[in-house]
């Protein structure tokens, strides 16, 4: 199963300004909808707080402090999985990620909450491809293969 990050960043690499900030300004929506739709979708409790819309057509697992990401990846049944969001989710998943999804946006908050919260080891990424958002304002998604 490919499990697979994916986040809009600023350019200094957070995610959010506060843990219960709806993101405005993200321009990526679009292609995150095309992505996740039809999959399963991971994310933690402040994550789903903070979620503008409903994410129809698409199977939203909460993830909680002491969850265990092996049992809630064991008992999915699917191609592929999205966690999008946020930092400790991104964080406690990253030793099963098989791919990143990143797209960079010309936002500097200079503090906030990082892509990882307490990620603990390197990953080794390989590049994939480039996948333009919207050029006029240089907004591309990066994809990545993580490599074990």
């Amino acid at each position: 199963m490919d499990i697979i990050l994916i986040a809009a960043i600023t350019i200094d690499g957070y995610i959010a300004r506060r843990s219960d900030e709806v993101i405005t300004w993200s321009k990526d929506l679009k292609l995150f909808k095309k992505q996740t739709m039809g999959y399963p979708v991971i994310m933690g409790s402040n994550t789903e707080k903070t979620l503008a819309v409903e994410l129809d057509g698409r199977e939203k697992i909460i993830v909680h402090r002491n969850d265990k990401p092996e049992k809630i990846l064991g008992e999915l049944n699917t191609e592929k999985c999205f966690l999008i969001g946020g930092g400790m989710t991104y964080a406690k998943f990253a030793p099963f990620l098989t791919h990143m999804y990143i797209t960079p946006h010309p936002i500097v908050l200079g503090k906030g909450i990082q892509l990882f919260s307490n990620l603990i080891e390197e990953l080794p990424l390989k590049f994939l491809r480039k996948i333009t958002v919207n050029k006029t304002d240089g907004i591309f998604q990066f994809q990545y293969k993580v490599i074990r």
